[in-house]
C-alpha cells in the first residue's frame, strides 16, 4: 500500500500516523521527493482501511500495490537511488565505468590493470577471487589472497574494489572490500540474499541466466528485507537458443526496469558477448537504453589470462571505448 500525503504535511500528524501504523506491525518506509512525501507500507496490509487514511487531512491519495515486490518498487520510491561506491556514484543520471579483469592472477598484473583503467576514467576496479565453475575441476581463484591483492590495487590508485561473494562463509573477508557481487548463479540463493541483507555495504546484484524481471526484482527484496537498500541491478545476459554468444544481451531489461524500479541498473557485455571485438559494438547500445554505468572486463594480456581472455578488452581498446561511452552518454544528456 501506498500513502501520498499532500505538500508540507503536519509533522505532528504525520509522525501519528506512522506510530498508528507501526503499531499494527507495519513497516513504513518514508520517500521524500521533490513535490511530494510517499509512504510506502510493507506487511500485511489486508486490515488496513483505506479510506479510514484518505480521510486525514494530511493524505491526498492511498493506494495499493499488486506487485509482490515493495522495497525495490518505484510506486514506494518514484525518486532514483543512487548508491554510494567509495568515492563512485552509481546511479542520478552519471555514467559509472567499472573494469577489471575476470580474475585477479598477480599483484603486477591487477595494480597494472587499475591504473591503466583508472587513466581512462573507471571509477571502480572489479576483480573475482572466488570464482564459481561448472566443473569442480576448473580453476576457482586465488580466494583470500586474491581480495588481498585487489586491496593492494585500491591502495595504489585509491580505486575502489568489486569482488564476488560465492559463500556467506566468505563474508569476514569481504569486511573491506567496497562492492559486492552476486553472481547470476546466486540470484537466487535466498539465503545469501537475506545474509547480504543484514550488513550495510553495496552488493550488485546479477540477473539469473533464466531469470524474469520480476523474479530478479524479488531477489533485490531479500536484500532489501533485511534492512539494506545499497542495490545495484546488472544485467549480463541470458540463455537463448543462439550459440554466437554466450548470452543474449537484454538491453529491454533498462527502459522496462526503469519503470518498476528505483534501483540503479549496470550492464555487462563482457559476461554476454564472450568475444572481446562485440564488446565496444554493443556497449554504446546499453548506454543509449540509459543505464546507469557499464562493467567490462580488461586484462593487460588478454591472450594470457588465466580466465575469459577471449571477452576481455585490453587496456588500450577499453580506453577507445570509455571515451565513446562518456562522449555519447554527455551527448544524449
Amino acid at each position: 500500500m501506498i500513502v501520498v500525503l499532500k505538500q508540507n504535511p503536519n509533522p505532528a500528524q504525520l509522525d501519528s500516523l506512522i506510530a498508528w501504523l507501526e503499531e499494527k506491525h507495519i513497516e513504513v518506509n518514508k520517500s521524500v521527493g521533490t513535490t511530494h512525501t510517499i509512504l510506502g507500507l510493507v506487511g500485511d496490509t489486508a486490515a488496513i482501511d483505506p479510506d479510514l487514511i484518505s480521510a486525514l487531512g494530511i493524505v491526498e491519495d492511498v493506494k495499493r500495490v499488486q506487485e509482490p515486490y515493495k522495497h525495490a518498487n518505484r510506486k514506494f520510491h518514484p525518486e532514483a537511488t543512487v548508491v554510494q561506491v567509495g568515492d563512485a556514484k552509481i546511479g542520478g543520471g552519471t555514467l559509472t565505468l567499472m573494469a577489471g579483469p575476470c580474475t585477479v592472477e598477480s599483484e603486477a598484473q591487477i595494480v597494472e590493470i587499475a591504473k591503466r583503467i583508472k587513466a581512462s576514467g573507471a571509477s571502480i576496479l572489479r576483480g573475482g577471487a572466488f570464482k564459481p565453475r561448472t566443473s569442480p575441476y576448473s580453476y576457482q581463484g586465488m580466494g583470500e589472497e586474491g581480495i588481498a591483492l585487489l586491496k593492494t590495487a585500491r591502495a595504489e590508485t585509491g580505486l575502489p574494489i568489486a569482488a564476488e561473494l560465492t559463500d556467506s562463509a566468505q563474508l569476514p573477508l569481504f569486511a573491506d572490500v567496497d562492492l559486492i557481487q552476486v553472481g547470476a548463479r546466486n540470484m537466487q540463493n535466498f539465503a545469501l540474499l537475506g545474509v547480504l541483507g543484514r550488513q550495510e555495504k553495496p552488493v550488485m546484484l546479477m540477473r539469473g541466466h533464466c531469470a524474469t524481471y520480476e523474479e530478479w526484482l524479488m531477489s533485490a527484496e531479500y536484500i532489501m528485507a533485511g534492512g539494506n537498500h545499497n542495490v545495484i541491478l546488472c544485467e549480463g545476459g541470458i540463455r537463448s537458443l543462439e550459440p554466437s554468444t554466450r548470452y543474449a544481451l537484454d538491453l529491454a531489461a533498462v527502459p522496462i526496469l526503469r519503470r518498476l524500479t528505483h534501483l540503479p541498473i549496470l550492464v555487462d557485455p563482457s559476461h554476454a558477448a564472450s568475444r572481446s571485438w562485440l564488446v565496444p559494438e554493443i556497449a554504446p547500445a546499453a548506454v543509449a537504453a540509459g543505464v546507469d554505468g557499464i562493467s567490462a572486463e580488461v586484462h593487460n594480456d588478454p591472450e594470457h589470462a588465466v580466465m575469459d581472455g577471449p571477452q576481455s578488452l585490453d587496456p588500450d581498446t577499453f580506453d577507445a571505448l570509455a571515451k565513446k561511452l562518456t562522449a555519447l552518454h554527455d551527448y544524449l544528456g
